[in-house]
């Protein structure tokens, strides 16, 4: 694996963002084999690069996009089907799953008949007078504790609101066709998947019970992507939601989920560049060209711990990895294990890069991202 690194990056130049998608296909398929029931929505947010797109689509993955432009990038593969074989696509295959659009957002998308979420009367008003064609799924606040990205506190109606709001849409005859969650981005607690499927399933059963024929669960993402040994395997949260759907939803449930990062995270490799190397307070400090603006944009955003291995063999220490740009705040790691006798121009290599690294990445300092090279396309 290192020489053909090194012979990717001498060849394209570094920093190098490598996607394999062999990996990407591996990670769907282990999705859909231990969730058969389970329909799965690619969430393009966790690494929006229209190549990904085109591999999960060529799959048969659906999409939850969060904007008009991430829909667009979907709509770009389906652009040449019948009209009615696209609109079926779109109103079977992509979900809105970001709880609040702008007016122009539903405006544009409304002749689509899409599936839109929600978690407000606000929100419902807003699509009531704009968008009134769409299916509404609403999306619940449910635990989110031990997981990596929280979202309790940004999205999600409280279960005790769920009632009225389902009354409300369709007394200003809008759809509610279902019910979602997100417990957090890469959960390691899998209680909350239990916590919020039992909290689901009584809203849920409650509604069908009151006449409304809700149709959708969404289970979310947050499925754990293997960072490190300490992460329990997604087979056995698997086996805990298959468990749970059977007990607590009646079999015509039709069952969705959005994995985002559980689909590309280990699907790419950064290789970047020593530019600079200094002894500061008894550290040494290695300066790379790329940094927390850019491919390593997730540890800000993402909470992500990077992980850096050298090339070159030596005696380790703990160094700092800092990036290119003029910005203190621009430090990557202050605690890594790597070799002392690295020098300018040798390279570092970092794993499972590939979810939230470039689809945050900015300009800023006028330094552009990494370069992306396709592997196994």
């Amino acid at each position: 694996m290192k020489k053909e690194l090194i012979k990717l990056v001498k060849k394209h130049g570094s920093p190098l963002f490598i996607i394999d998608h062999d990996e990407i296909r591996k990670n769907y398929r282990t999705f859909k084999r231990n969730l058969p029931r389970v329909q799965c929505y690619y969430a393009v947010k966790a690494n929006s690069n229209q190549q990904i797109i085109e591999t999960l689509f060529k799959e048969g993955s659906s999409f939850d996009v969060a904007s008009y432009n991430e829909f667009m990038q979907v709509y770009e593969y389906i652009r040449h089907f019948e009209k009615k074989e696209k609109d079926f696509y779109i109103w079977d295959r992509i979900i809105f799953s970001n709880t609040i659009k702008d007016r122009d957002t539903l405006r544009k998308i409304k002749r689509y008949r899409p599936l839109v979420t929600f978690d407000s009367k606000d929100e419902l008003k807003k699509i009531k007078d704009d968008c009134n064609t769409a299916g509404l799924v609403l999306r619940l606040k449910v635990p989110d504790t031990g997981s990596q990205v929280e979202m309790s506190s940004k999205f999600g109606a409280e279960p005790g609101a769920a009632a009225n709001l389902i009354r409300q849409a369709f007394e200003w005859g809008l759809v509610v066709e279902g019910l979602s969650f997100h417990v957090g981005s890469q959960c390691t607690n899998f209680d909350n998947y239990s916590s919020a499927l039992a909290i689901t399933s009584q809203i849920f059963n409650d509604a069908r019970k009151k006449g409304y024929q809700l149709k959708i669960i969404d289970i979310g993402g947050g499925f754990p992507v293997p960072y490190d040994n300490q992460v329990p395997k997604f087979e056995h949260l698997a086996r805990i939601i298959n468990s749970e759907c059977k007990r607590l939803f009646p079999t015509d449930v039709e069952l969705i989920a959005e994995p985002g990062r559980f689909m590309v995270a280990t699907a790419a490799v950064l290789v970047s560049e020593i530019i600079g190397k200094a002894r500061r307070d008894e550290k040494i400090f290695y300066h790379i060209n790329d940094g927390v603006y850019h491919t390593f944009s997730g540890v800000v955003y993402d909470h992500w711990i990077p992980n850096f291995r050298a090339f070159k063999r030596g005696e380790k220490e703990v160094c700092a990895v800092v990036g290119p740009t003029c910005d203190s705040f621009d430090k990557i790691s202050l605690s890594e294990q790597l070799p002392g006798n690295l020098e300018i121009g040798d390279y570092l290599f970092t794993e499972s890069i590939g979810a939230y690294s470039t689809a945050s990445s900015t300009k800023f300092n006028g330094f552009d991202g990494a370069k992306i090279f396709h592997l196994n396309k």
